[in-house]
């Protein structure tokens, strides 16, 4: 239910880091794939919620907040599964961005 919020706040400052950061270096080079695949995953998973009834257009918008214990369930749910997500995405772009820079290394000499 709110899994979505831990790679959402990542795809925030991965935008204000492209933004206002260095634009050289690795990371500097691939960091627009990463905030793609970060504000992507973070608007399928909004949607995916909003058809299944756990985001609403309403006060308190998750559905679990309604709920008793609803805020820890909530807690949880974004360090178990959110977090896990959030790394998984990062590491599948690093393994990416560093294939893509030795291909262009490769295909220069």
């Amino acid at each position: 239910m709110a899994c979505f919020v831990v790679p959402l706040v990542q795809a925030i400052a991965t935008s204000a880091l492209r933004k206002w950061g260095r634009k050289d270096g690795f990371v500097g080079r691939n960091l627009a794939s990463l905030e793609l695949m970060l504000w992507g995953g973070s608007v399928m998973l909004i949607v995916d919620h909003v058809i299944n009834g756990e985001l609403t257009w309403r006060f308190p918008f998750f559905t679990a907040l309604g709920e008793t214990g609803g805020a820890s369930v909530m807690l949880r749910e974004m360090l178990t599964v959110g977090v896990p997500m959030s790394v998984i995405i990062t590491l599948v772009w690093a393994v990416w961005a560093l294939y893509k820079e030795r291909r262009t290394v490769y295909s220069q000499s």
